[in-house]
């Protein structure tokens, strides 16, 4: 068994300003999403699955599934505001898809083996791909245990301005909680970030965060379905309300249903979280090849 590889990449890319899946930062015209792709299969993945939006599907298969023939296996599956379970009402006004779980829920119809969830846009490093493989090929018939990838939140924020991140809290070795949290920044030395009431959180730069890099084996979409149904119903009318990975997995934890276990990596995470990060990526990525971690030309 290899497991999969789910890629979202439905994003609109509001902050930065154009759609960031499809721009190239490697030498030879390479995405972010093609670094990911050329860890995850030298990681030992056998199928990569993308999740965008229909209205560059052209685009997208022209200028990044088609790189990958007679390399990986690749799927492709739709996020669109419409994919709601038959008979949950929603507001039709809305114009963004429904967030990162629903993106994860496309996947359902053609995974069923234990599979990774990363973004388009981040880039996390090899090491990181090869703690995934051995967790997720260990997953095999398994069913309730997951796991995470933690970054420290101080290696992780944009100079161009603030993030959000899914602040997670640690138990030996397993996620005791996460929250998702919004516009995290660095002021005078200080990372933090404004509570509902106000006033702000401090951060330690070691505290463990989300960057959307996950582990889970099939029964996870059951999970989700059922947590989505709920989220329409409570919150459908909302323009702009989203169903996330952290929230989902916070809830499974504290209902005792599931464990996530966190995992380490010697990987530095980066990305284009603003149209300003981009030639930061371009300085890293070069620095890399030229270290030898990889060719000049991923696809050949």
């Amino acid at each position: 068994m290899k497991p999969t590889l789910l890629i979202l990449a439905a994003g609109m890319g509001s902050r930065y300003g154009g759609l960031k899946q499809l721009d190239g930062i490697g030498p030879c015209g390479e995405t972010i999403m093609d670094y990911s792709v050329f860890d995850a299969k030298r990681a030992g993945f056998g199928k990569i699955v993308f999740v965008i939006r229909s209205n560059f599907k052209e685009d997208f298969f022209k200028r990044i599934v088609s790189r990958y023939a007679n390399h990986i296996d690749v799927d492709v599956v739709y996020q669109e505001i419409e994919s709601v379970p038959e008979g949950c009402a929603y507001n039709t006004e809305r114009t963004k898809p429904w967030g990162t779980n629903h993106a994860v829920l496309m996947g359902k119809k053609v995974i069923n083996t234990p599979f990774a969830v990363i973004n388009a846009d981040d880039f996390y490093g090899k090491d990181s791909y090869g703690e995934l493989a051995k967790f997720l090929i260990a997953s095999e018939g398994r069913k309730n245990s997951y796991c995470m990838v933690g970054y420290q939140i101080g290696n992780t924020l944009s100079e161009s301005g603030t993030v959000s991140r899914g602040v997670c809290s640690v138990e030996g070795e397993y996620l005791s909680s996460i929250v998702e949290c919004g516009k995290i920044g660095r002021e005078n030395g200080v990372i933090r970030y404004p509570k509902a009431d106000g006033t702000f959180e401090t951060l330690e730069s070691d505290t463990p965060v989300s960057m959307n890099m996950w582990g889970f084996t099939p029964d996870y979409f059951d999970y989700s379905e059922e947590a989505f149904r709920t989220f329409l119903k409570e919150r459908g009318n909302e323009p702009t309300s989203e169903f996330y990975i952290p929230t989902m997995i916070n809830d499974l934890i504290v209902a005792k249903k599931i464990t996530c276990k966190v995992l380490r990596t010697t990987s530095k995470w980066f990305g284009v979280t603003y149209a300003e990060d981009k030639q930061q990526v371009i300085s890293k990525i070069n620095q890399l090849i030229a270290d030898g971690c990889y060719p000049k030309q991923l696809w050949e």
